[in-house]
């Protein structure tokens, strides 16, 4: 059962693991949560914008960004990360691995962003946070080392396959790296997210209704021109 003496982050990782955490545990999700708090106007975001501005209430708009958020486009690719990882298995292999994804054409899981195109200024901030528990004696060793040779092969190889428009690294890979010494499942990444991403969705939701506008974004046809009429 939750306990209300505990701070909202230590009391998700007591409940979770059946203890309490250690500071540097507890202090690297408040990071993450607070980094993903908000994020523009992103799918969730928009979705839960367009719910508030009809007035059906906190509750809802709240809903309707969980519900954009189920979908692996928006919020499913860190799970992903931990895979492609566990698939590669040791820095010597991540050059031969990477080399073979790119060559079938498969997408590389923390790396390129649809807003940014230079590096994601979040995962330099929880990488400072995995950093921190590692010192701590709170994160799996090692681990942070081969991510970093990964993200090392992956970005020359990046550089040199699409020179004029290299993809950097994003969020979702320090996300997973952090998630996963933190022992959540990749399975409830997403829902980690959440936590966070709800407090940008009520701010937004509480702005929308306090401009009382409703949201009804324009549409043009552009199909068929019709047949005049005889």
């Amino acid at each position: 059962a939750p306990d209300p003496a505990l701070g909202h982050v230590a009391d998700i990782l007591r409940m979770l693991r059946g203890a309490a955490p250690a500071p540097a545990e507890a202090q690297a999700v408040d990071a993450y949560l607070m980094t993903v708090c908000d994020h523009g106007l992103n799918a969730s975001t928009f979705a839960a914008r367009v719910v508030a501005s009809t007035r059906a209430g906190l509750t809802s708009a709240v809903l309707a960004g969980i519900s954009a958020l189920k979908g692996p486009l928006h919020g499913g690719a860190p799970g992903p990360v931990i895979d492609m990882l566990d698939g590669i298995g040791a820095p010597e292999n991540a050059r031969a691995w990477i080399e073979a994804a790119l060559a079938r054409g498969d997408r590389l899981m923390g790396f390129g962003h649809r807003v940014y195109k230079v590096r994601d200024p979040r995962a330099d901030a929880l990488k400072g946070a995995i950093r921190r528990m590692g010192a701590a004696g709170a994160a799996k060793r090692g681990r942070l080392e081969f991510a970093e040779a990964v993200e090392k092969a992956a970005l020359d190889i990046l550089k040199a396959h699409k020179p004029d428009r290299p993809l950097d690294t994003n969020v979702e890979f320090y996300t997973a790296l952090l998630l996963e010494a933190l022992a959540f499942p990749p399975s409830a990444f997403t829902c980690v997210f959440a936590m966070g991403r709800t407090a940008g969705w009520l701010a937004h939701a509480r702005e929308q209704l306090a401009g009382g506008r409703l949201i009804r974004p324009a549409s043009v046809y552009v199909g068929p021109t019709p047949k005049a009429a005889a």
